[in-house]
């Protein structure tokens, strides 16, 4: 029986090399080491929300969607056949991060007109 159980890990870890071509120990690393910080960072992100903190809800949301995305960032830049829905997750977390920026420019913009700076 346990034979049998380590034969078929080996077989899925073999599958994943030739599927991916990334070494999946590696990525089971990125991927555990990520789960502490997507939890904690969920749970902040909801209680900024609650609250109406918008800052950390950018924040929170951003460190959210980095633990959600790391493991498949190293697919992305070292192995092939990413699954469509991370190529996803990846623009949104791009677009968000120019979102936040655009904004805060326009924010220190309108600060400085007000102060009657050029």
């Amino acid at each position: 029986m346990p034979d049998s159980i380590v034969s078929m890990i080996q077989g899925l870890l073999q599958a994943a090399r030739e599927k991916y071509g990334v070494n999946p120990a590696i990525f089971l690393t990125i991927y555990l080491a990520c789960v502490p910080l997507f939890y904690y960072s969920l749970f902040r992100t909801l209680r900024a929300l609650r609250k109406h903190l918008g800052k950390e809800v950018m924040l929170w949301s951003a460190i959210f969607l980095c633990s959600a995305v790391a493991p498949f960032v190293y697919v992305l830049l070292f192995g092939r056949n990413l699954p469509w829905w991370a190529y996803a997750v990846i623009a949104i977390l791009i677009g968000q991060g120019v979102l936040a920026l655009v904004m805060k420019l326009r924010r220190n913009a309108t600060a400085s007109e007000e102060m009657g700076e050029p």
